[in-house]
């Protein structure tokens, strides 16, 4: 994300803007090239002391990592809140979703790196798992906590050491993680997770150093290509995870209601602000104007607001570039032809607000049939069959979640094997579970996070044989 701009603010700056009121929170200089370089010296020497420290103790430090994120809980929630818009509520569940990932990795690592066993001609082979080093995360601010968790309770248990680029509007939250995992608080050593308060204009130079190992991104696609060229030139591991513009697939053996009652909640998470939120909703012919009667009365039927209020829906958008970007889409797609049926323009109101939008008849070569809208706009399209709906939710660049709606066996296996994507969800809504991998293909990035794929993505994967040593030949006297 670009550095926030607001006037008045000298050029080196990170910011926290309120995305309800616009005014400054804080803002913070950027760490000089000079501090960069200590904080990765820091690491790269913090690495070779901490990939010696057993499981045991990483776990009891993550435990306590876990402990401070449920018992201040609803402070981070409130921090979230102030700087990115999201509502309080949700955010308070983020911090408990990240607190359920460090348990998940504190009681999980040891087994998932464990040595395996392999049968060669050799007297035995085995596979060793082994921590590479410093990684660079950057990442988004669209879950400023949770994807951090994500990506940190895996490296750390892993025996590596994390350094965090975090969005540049979201500074408050990436400095509260770094705390989190500080030696005063979950006692983590010094240097084994560090924030780098810099723009999105340095993070090549970091990637290039060579005590930095590996780089994982979330992000948009422009972003992970900048980032997967520098690491490629490095030739240094790189895991991203990008945009999405997830089908939410219903026939007419599915439950109506429900579907339609988990669609509107799909599509307004975050506010509309999730690469997995579902946004192309592909509806059998047969249901489709009864779905779309539902669907629209419930979108109409959310409560836009302060996200401090625990009776909104949906809160404002992170940032004013945010807004002005997803104004710019739905205006022309609307201008090439697609009908509005709720919504469709930013509210006049102070705050980045845009109203819960559906479109229909959505035209090809449009915003909303080849882009990511990130907001809460969703876009309706009318398949014959099972068979024709997956045509249409694979005719794009993305392929990170789907799902779909039915109780017919043959449609989901047909589904499940023809849907383009890293997440194939039936009858229920796309989420990240620590206990699944999480991941797309096509445009949606590559590589894995969470479960035990995710832990072996930043691990080297040693192969072992020992041969028995030959017996010694006897000599003459």
């Amino acid at each position: 994300m670009s550095t926030q701009k607001v006037v008045g603010l000298p050029r080196r700056t990170v910011a926290s803007v309120s995305p309800l009121s616009g005014e400054l929170l804080r803002e913070f200089e950027q760490h000089s090239d000079d501090a960069v370089e200590s904080k990765i010296a820091l690491a790269a020497t913090a690495f070779r002391e901490y990939r010696k420290i057993p499981f045991a103790q990483r776990a009891a430090w993550m435990l306590r990592a876990a402990e401070i994120l449920e018992s201040e809980k609803d402070m981070f929630g409130r921090l979230m809140t102030q700087e990115m818009g999201k509502t309080l509520k949700s955010a308070v569940q983020e911090a408990e979703k990240s607190a359920f990932g460090c348990r998940y990795y504190a009681e999980n690592a040891e087994r998932f790196l464990a040595d395996e066993e392999a049968k060669t001609n050799a007297a035995r082979s085995f596979i060793r798992y082994q921590p590479i080093g410093p990684v660079l995360a950057v990442m988004p601010w669209n879950f400023p906590f949770w994807q951090v968790f994500r990506f940190a309770a895996p490296a750390l248990m892993a025996g590596n050491v994390g350094l965090l680029k975090h969005a540049s509007n979201v500074p408050q939250c990436a400095l509260a993680i770094e705390d989190i995992f500080s030696p005063r608080r979950a006692g983590f050593p010094e240097g084994a997770f560090q924030t780098l308060l810099i723009g999105p204009d340095r993070v090549n130079h970091v990637i290039a150093d060579r005590r930095i190992a590996a780089v994982t991104l979330t992000g948009s696609v422009g972003a992970g290509i900048s980032v997967a060229t520098q690491a490629g030139k490095e030739l240094k591991k790189s895991v991203l995870e990008l945009g999405g513009s997830d089908p939410f697939i219903v026939m007419p053996s599915a439950d109506l209601d429900r579907a339609a009652e988990t669609a509107v909640q799909a599509r307004v998470i975050n506010n509309g602000q999730s690469c997995i939120a579902a946004k192309r909703f592909i509806v059998h012919q047969r249901i489709a104007e009864q779905f779309e009667k539902k669907f629209v009365a419930r979108m109409a039927s959310l409560k836009v607001g302060d996200p401090m209020d625990p009776n909104t829906d949906v809160g404002p958008l992170a940032t004013a570039d945010v807004l002005q970007g997803l104004e710019k889409q739905v205006q022309e797609t609307i201008k090439m032809g697609a009908r509005v049926l709720l919504g469709g323009k930013r509210l006049d109101r102070k705050g980045n607000f845009f109203a819960p939008t559906v479109l229909a008849d959505i035209p090809k070569g449009s915003p909303a049939f080849d882009d990511e809208l990130f907001g809460p706009v969703a876009s309706l399209y009318r398949a014959a069959d099972m068979a024709e709906a997956i045509k249409i939710a694979n005719n794009s660049i993305f392929g990170l979640g789907a799902c779909a709606w039915t109780n017919d066996p043959a449609e989901r296996e047909l589904f499940i094997n023809e849907i383009e994507s890293g997440l194939a969800f039936i009858n229920g809504m796309v989420a990240s579970d620590p206990r699944i991998p999480f991941g797309g293909v096509k445009h949606s990035g590559y590589g894995r996070e969470l479960s035990h794929h995710g832990i072996r993505e930043f691990v080297n994967v040693k192969s072992v044989c020992i041969q028995e040593p030959e017996p010694a030949k006897g000599g003459t006297e």
